[in-house]
């Protein structure tokens, strides 16, 4: 008897490959989990300038049994048995996007703790059915042959170019032969095949011990901060997720300490008793209007936290099994330091150099504090019990309305997964609003009437990267990202 549709394994991410990597872990057996993991391994590869093995993020996770959790593996701030800390060392870089700017520190001073590592590795222990070296294969080969470069990765190539070519390692990489790699080039890394070869075969690949472990120590020993006994202490935490009764389903995301889940919820919760009808403009501004709401409140939860946080450089990966397991991932490595981790083909991460996210200064925090997110991997369970969506999105301070106005389109407008991840979006940006082309005329001048709208070109990656899948309906990668169903 054929599968029903509901049965049938969806997966969405921001690259082609990383689907194949799911999709053919899925095939051989495996579980969302194992899915999300050789998506995430392969995304190093195919989205270095989005997430890396130095990088961070966290996992929600929702078992065929109704088992439902958080696994937090994002970035501890460093310095742990440091009695003089140095001064760290910071290259400040503008990058132009088409219609704004943003200023981005780089160096090794810029990284924190990394987490993706021990994170996949705890997530494969916990929920993973296939072998390991079964999981990591993918990413494996893809580094060994080499991978093209997608048109939207190849144009976050060129927007970080200072960053990826400031260290002879970095131009190795990026610009081999002295020219910047466009779209179609291919991208390759031997020394990170070698490791993924390594950790597939067993061998020690860790941060704490071994020879990744010391060329992380290396690059921070004389500009940076991170020490030996700040990746022997760290630790990934399982979190209960963040529960929100809506509209007869339950929201699960990301809860405290990172603030990127409450402020979904939060601005969900704003527009729950909204009663325009399914497809009115007016829904666009009831949800800039609930992001406007509780961007006060993100101060405040920041402020309340006493720790730093980050949302940039992010990429997702969304995975239905088939068999009720679902799995949302979030990681981001920043933009990354610039700094390649000696022999190893990995890209360290900036995460500390977030001006605008760190308050109170940079490395304010004291040592062995977990960075706070805006990353919000999210599902949804309907009334009857069954995962229902299952989303996440890139896309820095653009997270929260991005995943918010993906899941009205599904559940409130009915859309199907690529015309809810098409639409076009709105963000509210503190004192105007940022609009991709396509909203109704109603919807743009209730929005003006709220205040200055700036409106873009297209469709951009400044608006995220949501990677949608609905059960039994299908699957949609973001444009804005290469993103692939």
């Amino acid at each position: 008897m054929p599968d029903r549709p509901h049965d049938r394994p969806l997966v969405a991410a921001g690259h082609p490959a990383v689907v194949a990597a799911a999709h053919e872990v899925l095939a051989a057996g495996g579980s969302a989990v194992d899915a999300v993991v050789a998506g995430g391994l392969t995304a190093a590869v195919a989205e270095p300038c989005l997430t890396s093995l130095a990088g961070g993020g966290f996992a929600l996770v929702r078992t065929a049994e109704g088992e439902e959790v958080l696994v937090d593996f994002f970035v501890d701030t460093p310095g742990r048995s440091l009695v003089d800390p140095p001064a760290p060392h910071f290259t400040e870089v503008e990058v132009r996007f088409e219609a704004a700017r943003q200023t981005f520190h780089c160096g090794p001073g810029s990284i924190a703790v990394p987490g993706c590592l021990p994170g996949y590795r705890h997530l494969h222990d916990r929920f993973g059915r296939l072998p390991l070296a079964d999981v990591v294969a993918p990413a494996a080969r893809l580094a060994a042959r080499g991978v093209a470069l997608a048109p939207r990765q190849a144009g976050i190539v060129a927007l970080l170019e200072p960053i990826l070519l400031r260290t002879p390692a970095g131009r190795a990489l990026f610009a081999p032969g002295g020219r910047l790699l466009g779209a179609g080039d291919v991208l390759t890394n031997p020394d990170l095949a070698a490791v993924l070869a390594a950790l597939g075969a067993g061998d020690d690949v860790a941060f704490a011990s071994g020879p990744v472990g010391d060329a992380l120590l290396a690059t921070t020993a004389t500009d940076g901060l991170v020490t030996a006994e700040d990746v022997a202490a760290y630790r990934v935490v399982e979190r209960p997720p963040l529960a929100l009764a809506w509209r007869g389903r339950r929201i699960l995301t990301n809860p405290a300490p990172s603030f990127g889940g409450t402020l979904v919820a939060a601005a969900l919760g704003r527009v729950d008793a909204e009663t325009a009808g399914p497809g009115d403009p007016a829904w666009v501004d009831a949800l800039v209007g609930a992001s406007a709401d509780v961007d006060a409140r993100r101060v405040a939860i920041l402020a309340a936290a006493g720790r730093p946080a980050s949302a940039r450089g992010t990429t997702h990966i969304s995975v239905w099994d088939g068999a009720g397991g679902a799995a949302a991932m979030t990681t981001s490595s920043g933009e990354c330091s610039g700094d390649v981790l000696p022999g190893t083909g990995i890209l360290a991460n900036n995460i500390l150099g977030e001006e605008d996210l760190h308050p109170d200064g940079f490395h304010a925090a004291p040592p062995g504090v977990r960075v706070a997110s805006m990353m919000s991997p999210t599902i949804v369970v309907g009334a009857d019990g069954r995962t229902e969506v299952v989303v996440g999105s890139g896309g820095s301070k653009r997270i929260r309305s991005t995943i918010a106005q993906v899941l009205v389109n599904v559940l409130v407008h009915g859309l199907d997964p690529r015309s809810a991840v098409d639409a076009p979006r709105a963000h509210w940006d503190g004192d105007h609003t940022e609009v991709e082309p396509g909203l109704p005329g109603a919807a743009l001048e209730a929005l003006a009437a709220r205040g200055p709208v700036n409106a873009w070109p297209g469709p951009s990656v400044y608006f995220g990267g949501a990677h949608l899948v609905v059960p039994g309906v299908g699957a949609a990668g973001d444009p804005r990202r290469d993103g692939a169903p």
